[in-house]
């Protein structure tokens, strides 16, 4: 689940199958009654109806939860990590695993480092900006975070293979579902 309206479709789904939702969030259900393998069965049919999955390895969930936390800092700009702090030491303290432990585990299951999934992460948020021609390349550096707008441009273009200018005059044709970002 990787924005409101997915969560909305899980409460409802999970609720027509008469499971009570005492809290959930992104990537995160916690049910009033715990769930007898047939129920779970269903849940996992259900979920992927919608084209979600259930996660209940708890490497493939940390690495789930992982990308939560950082699509909701790059794309829902949440703040929850202070400015002063990086995403290593943010995703540690948020985990309480080492964030080399962390990086290992994210990368034996993705296939891709940490920093390449947020680098992914921050280009969509820039590829909708431009979409929106709202902002600056200046204002969009600054809001996301990078040093300069010519450090932005230049990973822009590394990733996509043009320049947020050429890609602004093409009007956004190439956006990625959020949660396909990274994705090989």
């Amino acid at each position: 689940m990787v924005c409101d309206r997915c969560i909305r479709v899980v409460r409802e789904e999970l609720e027509k199958t008469g499971i009570t939702v005492n809290r959930i969030e992104l990537g995160n259900v916690e049910t009033g009654q715990e769930l007898q393998p047939e129920a779970l069965e269903h849940v996992r049919t259900v979920l992927l109806a919608n084209g979600f999955e259930l996660i209940d390895d708890k490497r493939t969930a940390l690495v789930d939860f992982l990308r939560k936390l950082i699509i909701a800092e790059v794309q829902y700009l949440k703040k929850n990590k202070p400015d002063s702090m990086n995403f290593s030491e943010y995703l540690a303290q948020r985990t309480g695993y080492e964030y080399s432990y962390l990086s290992h585990l994210f990368s034996s299951e993705t296939g891709q480092t940490i920093e390449q999934y947020i680098i992914a992460q921050r280009i969509e948020k820039v590829k909708e900006w431009l979409s929106y021609n709202e902002l600056s390349i200046t204002e969009i550096a600054w809001r996301l975070g990078y040093s300069s707008a010519a450090h932005l441009s230049n990973q822009f273009k590394k990733v996509t293979g043009k320049s947020p200018a050429v890609y602004k005059q093409e009007a956004g044709k190439e956006r990625i579902p959020l949660d396909k970002v990274g994705e090989k």
